[in-house]
C-alpha cells in the first residue's frame, strides 16, 4: 500500500472515530439532560412528622382555691388524613365552638392530613364558688368541684357543654339539681312541638329511652322548672348554642359524673367571657366570644372587647406579684378571643411564639381519658331536647 493510501486511511479511520465519539457524548448528553430534567422536576419529600409526646387528660385536676386558678396545658397535635375537628375535639374533652375557635381558617370538615391543631386544654376558673357544679356559658364549659372528705386533696372536674341557642337561652344565676334518672323519657313541650311542626317536623308527644332520645342515657332536673342537665343522641352538638335552653354533656361525661352529682348540688351559672387569674409565674387571660341573644345582633360579636378598665382589673391582679402586664399581647388575646389561656406578664412572649412552644403530642386518646373512642348509635333525625314536661321558661 503506497503511503498516499495508507494516510488516506488512517484520515477516514480517525474522521469515523471523532464522528462515533461525537454521536456517542452527544446520546450521554442527552441522558444527562434528561436526569437532570427529570430530577429537577421532582419535589423533595416532606420533612418527617416531629413525634409527639403522649397526650395529657385534661378533665380532672388537683385543686386548692389559694394556689390554683388555671387548670391544664395547652397541647398541639396534627390531624389525620380521616379526621374531622369534631372527631378530635371529641378525643381531647373539647366542644365543637373550643376548637374551631382555637384554629381559624382550617376546616372543620376536612383539616387535612398533618394540619397543626391547637388544642385549648388550658383553662381559667372562672370567678365563682369553689362549690357544686359551675357552669361558663361563655366559655361553653362546666367546672365540678366535688366535696373532699376531710384531710383528703380536692379536686375541679371540667368538660364541655352545649347550651341554649339565640332566643332560648340558658339562664344566668344559681339553683339546685332537684332530680335525676338514667334512661329518661321526653315529653318535648307543647311551644317546641310547634315550633317543629311549622318546619314539617311532626314530634311525637313522648320519645322513649333509646337512640331516638334527645336527652341520652342520664337526666337532671334543674330547681329551674323545664331545665335539665342531660347526655346527648347526638355528641357532635356539645360545644354548641344548639339547645332549647337546657345543658348537654358528650355521653362519656355524664355516665362518669352521673353518680357523683348528688341532688341538692348547687348550680352556679355565670357569662364571663373574658377570664383572668395569677398562676405560678404569670397573669392568664383567656377570652371567648360574647354571646348574643337576638339574630340582628350577630354582626357585632366580632367587634373588640377590650377596654382599659379591663386591664387595669388585669393590673391589680397581677400587682401583687410584681407581674408586668404586656398591653400589645393581652390586647390581642382579649380581641381575637380564640379561647386559649395566655400568660400575659412572661416579658418578650408572642401569641404565635406560646403556641408553637407548647406540648406537641400524638393526636390519639390521652391516657385516662372518658371517652373510649367508640361511637353509640344515634338517630338519624335527633331531637332538640327542652324538657321533660312544662312549658320553657313560659316561653
Amino acid at each position: 500500500m503506497t503511503r498516499l493510501a495508507i494516510e488516506g486511511a488512517m484520515g477516514w479511520c480517525s474522521a469515523w472515530r471523532a464522528a462515533c465519539i461525537a454521536m456517542l457524548l452527544s446520546l450521554a448528553g442527552c441522558g444527562v439532560f434528561e436526569a437532570q430534567q427529570k430530577t429537577a422536576g421532582t419535589p423533595p419529600p416532606p420533612p418527617p412528622r416531629p413525634v409527639g409526646l403522649p397526650p395529657v387528660a385534661t378533665h380532672t385536676f388537683a385543686f386548692d382555691p389559694k394556689t390554683v386558678g388555671v387548670v391544664g396545658v395547652l397541647q398541639v397535635t396534627y390531624a389525620r388524613h380521616e379526621d374531622t375537628l369534631p372527631d378530635i375535639a371529641r378525643r381531647f374533652n373539647l366542644g365543637f365552638d373550643e376548637i374551631t375557635r382555637a384554629n381559624p381558617g382550617v376546616d372543620p370538615w376536612l383539616p387535612g392530613e398533618g394540619t397543626r391543631i391547637v388544642l385549648p386544654t388550658q383553662f381559667v376558673l372562672p370567678d365563682a364558688p369553689t362549690e357544686g357544679l359551675v357552669i361558663n356559658v361563655a366559655a361553653l364549659r362546666a367546672f365540678y368541684y366535688p366535696t373532699a372528705a376531710k384531710g383528703e386533696q380536692r379536686s375541679v372536674v371540667t368538660f364541655p357543654i352545649g347550651i341554649g341557642k339565640i332566643g332560648w337561652a340558658t339562664p344566668l344565676g344559681t339553683t339546685t339539681i332537684v332530680s335525676k334518672r338514667k334512661d329518661p323519657y321526653w315529653t318535648p313541650p307543647e311551644s317546641v312541638r310547634k315550633e317543629h311542626e311549622a318546619e314539617g317536623d311532626i314530634l311525637p308527644a313522648r320519645v322513649p329511652p333509646g337512640p331516638d332520645n334527645p336527652l341520652g342515657a342520664y337526666a337532671m332536673n334543674l330547681g329551674w322548672p323545664s331545665y335539665l342537665i342531660h347526655g346527648t343522641n347526638k355528641p357532635a352538638g356539645v360545644g354548641l348554642r344548639a339547645s332549647h335552653g337546657c345543658i348537654r354533656m358528650y355521653p362519656e361525661d355524664i355516665a362518669t359524673l352521673f353518680d357523683s352529682f348528688a341532688i341538692g348540688t348547687k348550680v352556679t351559672v355565670v357569662d364571663q367571657p373574658v377570664l383572668y387569674r395569677w398562676q405560678s409565674d404569670s397573669l392568664y387571660v383567656q377570652s371567648y366570644p360574647l354571646h348574643l341573644e337576638n339574630e340582628e345582633d350577630t354582626a357585632s360579636e366580632k367587634k373588640p372587647v377590650f377596654k382599659e378598665s379591663m386591664l387595669s382589673r388585669m393590673f391589680q391582679r397581677a400587682k401583687p406579684h410584681g407581674g408586668q402586664i404586656d398591653q400589645a399581647l393581652t390586647e390581642q388575646v382579649v380581641n381575637e378571643q380564640r379561647g386559649v389561656a395566655v400568660p400575659v406578664t412572661r416579658a418578650g412572649l408572642s401569641y404565635d411564639g406560646y403556641v408553637t412552644a407548647s406540648r406537641l403530642v400524638e393526636n390519639e386518646l390521652p391516657a385516662g381519658a372518658n371517652w373510649d373512642g367508640q361511637d353509640e348509635p344515634v338517630a338519624d333525625t335527633p331531637r332538640e331536647p327542652v324538657a321533660i314536661s312544662g312549658e320553657q321558661g313560659g316561653r
